[in-house]
């Protein structure tokens, strides 16, 4: 099963509503899985502060709690340079005056186990093991704000229900990717990656595919030839969202058999593994709604 959902807003004046809607949305999802769920977050000043680099940890290591002062004191010692961050029910949102890359490598070296969510200006990645519905309240997401949001509610049935199989995978700078459906041959691109350097945190099939395409983003592909790259290359059924700070893209595989609806309007563009996931976004009624074509890519900038 599995839901995600994704709202890219293109008016200022419905940022306040991000986390808001956003919630709404992934919890409608709830249904569809129930034993994790995930949010990215672009665009919220207090999860990433302007102009700062930011890390977002999922997990220090099994078991391991700490005040967010002693985190950001370790990461400030291997850093060399002043580290905020913020917890947030169980996570950690860091960030600095320095490039997200620099920033990860010094939460790597100061926490060697720990979870990475997401890196990148401007992003902050949440997920965990629960109910959409309890995560959600737990991160006081209602209150977020920003112009894009990208969530997924899982149903496992490639990997262990814990927080480094949790969606979104977001393993390039600024970069995530949700996804409900089945790679069949992950194992095999995975021997492949890993041969050629990419480390994994999980054994997930979905972490596959987001690695794949930030390999390809990294060597200069856009967005859209890296998906085309993807439907190529993976056999599966599947419907992925793949957003950075700037863009947001859907794809479905040759026979889309996953489901996914689509709705535009000049305020935001929306999608969700069902209807009802959009249903309460304003103006809904006056959108242009459609299901996406077998292997279309659909992206919008901002």
């Amino acid at each position: 099963m599995c839901g995600i959902v994704g709202l890219h807003l293109r008016t200022p004046e419905l940022y306040p509503r991000l986390g808001e809607l956003l919630t709404g949305m992934l919890c409608e999802m709830g249904d569809r899985g129930s034993d994790s769920a995930g949010v990215a977050v672009y665009g919220d000043p207090a999860w990433s502060p302007p102009g700062a680099g930011c890390v977002s940890v999922a997990e220090l290591a099994a078991g391991d709690r700490r005040c967010v002062a002693d985190v950001t004191s370790a990461v400030a010692a291997a850093l060399g340079d002043d580290v905020d961050g913020i917890a947030v029910d169980g996570s950690y949102l860091l960030s600095a005056g320095r490039r997200s890359e620099e920033l990860l490598v010094a939460v790597r070296s100061a926490f060697p186990h720990a979870i990475i969510a997401g890196f990148g200006s401007d992003v902050a990645v949440l997920k965990g093991v629960g109910y959409p519905r309890a995560l959600t309240g737990g991160w006081g997401l209602a209150t977020a704000r920003g112009w894009q949001g990208v969530g997924h509610t899982r149903m496992a049935t490639e990997s262990a229900v814990t927080p480094a199989g949790c969606h979104p995978y977001a393993v390039g700078p600024g970069q995530c990717m949700v996804h409900n459906g089945s790679f069949a041959n992950h194992a095999t691109i995975r021997r492949e990656l890993r041969s050629a350097g990419v480390e994994f945190d999980s054994e997930n099939d979905t972490e596959v595919g987001a690695r794949f395409i930030a390999a390809l983003l990294a060597d200069g592909r856009d967005v859209e030839g890296a998906l085309k790259e993807l439907c190529a290359t993976f056999d599966g059924f599947y419907t992925l969202l793949v957003s950075d700070r700037d863009s947001f893209a859907v794809v479905r595989d040759a026979i889309a058999c996953k489901p996914a609806v689509v709705a535009e309007t000049d305020e935001w563009v929306a999608m969700g593994s069902e209807y009802r996931a959009l249903a309460g976004l304003p103006g809904v009624e006056k959108a242009r709604i459609w299901e996406p074509e077998p292997e279309v890519v659909y992206a919008w900038q901002r």
